[in-house]
């Protein structure tokens, strides 16, 4: 780039570029905090919070962005303050149930405002991040800490497992990051074998730091940091949901919703809460596996899997336990759909190129 100017009646052309090089002993260590939450979200960057449905991963994202709005620390770790944005692309009302159940839970009724802002509408990111950084930076007074983008799926209209669609998103999303220097917390879904983030592995590699949300046996929410960049992986969290009465509707039926606490103790096994038709399916793959199981084939795909069954042999052998009263065989699949769906959210199975194979639980520390 170039700009011209006039010096003594000449005009001398500039050159000015954003890109510029830095001789090595001009290089000094900076010491800025490099954490948001300290040992879990970077202070700038991109970090993807990544789970089955019903994990838990929207409240508990939801939860650590209120402690960033009020500076309060989190589970014992330090925080860097700052306002939050909330992008609710999914289930806005259930947000509002949520802010509300936080607010009586932990809010005195005379507490300081909250630098929280909620954006309720589901936008296009790709298409739209311009016009989104245009309203933070003219409804904040000061820029956001953190911004926060849930779900993936409801904010890009391409693809994600398109290499050009995932990529334009993430290049949405780090225009965010570097227009304000924020945290930008991307929340997403799991890919069906449940053992990554769903779509093109691009957001894997772009992102600073990656989260994964589970349920365990006792439906707690067990958090585990699983990827960073500039940072120590492995720490675990475990919490719970704890239900609030928050009002009541036009027909003076009870609204609930709930918030998210600490949860003693350690992780319990997922297959310790398992009941009814996924036990008897699990029940069934047990069996099965004991009997008639192949030595996995190796790979990524399937790590942590020592035998497979055929996902078609499976549902062959456990199909009429599940409904035993019934000969309807829609209805057994269904039931067969419902419980292989539970047993992959509570990590008890993997799944990949039509092969099921047993996941042994981990028991994880709580911090």
């Amino acid at each position: 780039m170039s700009a011209a100017h006039l010096i003594d009646g000449e005009e001398v052309t500039e050159i000015t570029s954003r890109v510029r090089l830095v001789v090595f002993d001009q290089i000094r260590l900076g010491t800025a905090r490099r954490y948001l939450v300290k040992g879990i979200v970077p202070r700038v960057g991109l970090t993807v919070v990544w789970g089955p449905p019903k994990s838990g991963k929207s409240f508990w994202t939801f939860d650590l962005a209120m402690r960033v709005a009020l500076g309060w620390d989190y589970r014992g770790r330090r925080v860097q303050p700052g306002p939050v944005v909330y992008c609710a692309f999914e289930g806005q009302s259930g947000l509002e149930a949520r802010v509300e159940a936080f607010r009586q839970r932990f809010l005195a009724e005379d507490h300081d405002p909250v630098p929280f802002y909620l954006e309720p509408v589901t936008l296009d990111l790709v298409a739209d991040h311009a016009e989104l950084i245009a309203v933070i930076d003219r409804q904040l007074a000061k820029p956001p800490a953190l911004v926060v983008l849930d779900t993936l799926n409801r904010s890009l209209r391409g693809s994600e497992s398109s290499d050009e669609d995932m990529t334009a998103y993430v290049r949405a999303a780090d225009a965010i990051r570097e227009a304000f220097g924020c945290a930008v917390v991307i929340v997403h879904h799991c890919g069906i074998d449940g053992t990554r983030p769903r779509g093109h592995t691009s957001l894997t590699g772009a992102c600073d730091a990656q989260i994964a949300v589970r349920r365990d046996g006792a439906d707690n929410i067990v958090t585990a940091v699983e990827l960073a960049k500039d940072g120590p992986q492995g720490e675990t969290i475990l919490s719970r949901l704890e239900v609030v009465e928050v009002g009541q509707d036009d027909d003076r039926e009870t609204i609930t919703s709930c918030v998210v606490v600490a949860a003693e103790g350690d992780a319990i096994p997922g297959a310790a809460r398992v009941t009814g038709q996924p036990r008897l399916a699990l029940e069934a793959l047990r069996t099965l596996m004991d009997a008639e199981g192949q030595p996995s084939p190796g790979g990524p795909r399937f790590d942590g899997a020592h035998r497979t069954i055929p996902l078609v042999r499976w549902r062959q052998e456990c199909l009429p336990a599940l409904l035993p009263e019934t000969d309807k065989p829609d209805s057994r699949r269904t039931a067969f759909v419902r419980a292989f769906k539970k047993l992959q959210n509570l990590g008890l199975i993997g799944f990949w190129d039509d092969l099921v194979w047993l996941i042994e639980p981990r028991r994880t520390s709580r911090t």
